[in-house]
């Protein structure tokens, strides 16, 4: 699992930590392991610089709402496919952190000049 530094952004780093239980949560169930396996760490990897260098930081709405789409498409794909399965999963697991993602996604949409 890819060294998470804090952000100087809660929002940002609320993500992150998201994101890393959603990663768990799907590797666990589709292959087998206790630990991330090399390709879902990879890819958890990915997600975190991601976001790390997002241009909205703490005014970022979920990355699905995002008007800017910041992961090249291969990448893109699999994390959607992740979220889809460990997304409704999120509730049972992490049930404080999936609803905090939900009210996320309800934010404002950022405006793409910013």
């Amino acid at each position: 699992m890819p060294v998470m530094a804090r952000n100087q952004h809660a929002r940002i780093d609320r993500e992150k930590r998201t994101v890393s239980a959603m990663v768990a949560v799907y590797c666990r169930r589709q292959h087998g392991g206790m630990s991330l396996c090399s390709e879902c760490g990879g890819l958890l990897e990915y997600a975190v610089q991601r976001l790390e260098k997002c241009r909205f930081q703490e005014g970022k709405t979920t990355c699905a709402r995002c008007p800017v789409h910041c992961y090249k498409s291969a990448m893109r794909e699999r994390i959607k496919g992740v979220m889809r399965y460990a997304g409704p999963r999120m509730l049972y697991h992490h049930p404080v952190m999936a609803l905090r993602h939900l009210l996320d996604a309800r934010r404002k949409q950022p405006r793409n000049d910013q």
